[in-house]
């Protein structure tokens, strides 16, 4: 394990179950509970959990944003309406590439992004 860098994040979630399924379908994620309150998350870049809580995370209220890769954006958004998360930002451009945003069924909010369209 490497001092000084990312280990783990952990996130509010209402409805722990909604989340798991949710990101288990769009994602490909995997999950361990640990009791009640908690799940951990795995196969997704950086280890994490969701913890029960009553709020969300979005960055108009300060929270990071966490943001995926995908070399196929617009299957990830399909992907991401499919398993019931709502698309809070349409694929957009900016200076490094394309991306989305979205809200999961707790409401918190993330992002998918990817390379720039090469031009021909």
């Amino acid at each position: 394990m490497q001092s000084n860098k990312i280990n783990y994040v952990e996130l509010p979630a209402c409805d722990l179950e909604a989340n798991k399924a949710f990101f288990k379908q769009a994602f490909g994620w995997s999950f361990v509970d640990y009791g009640n309150d908690y799940t951990a998350f795995s196969d997704s870049g950086v280890d994490g959990g969701f913890f029960r809580a009553d709020f969300t995370s979005r960055p108009q209220t300060g929270a990071a944003l966490i943001v995926l890769y995908c070399a196929e954006l617009e299957a990830a958004l399909a992907k991401v309406e499919e398993s019931g998360g709502v698309i809070e930002q349409p694929i957009f451009e900016f200076p490094g590439g394309r991306r989305f945003h979205f809200l999961d069924p707790c409401g918190n909010e993330w992002a998918v992004w990817s390379d720039p369209i090469e031009s021909e």
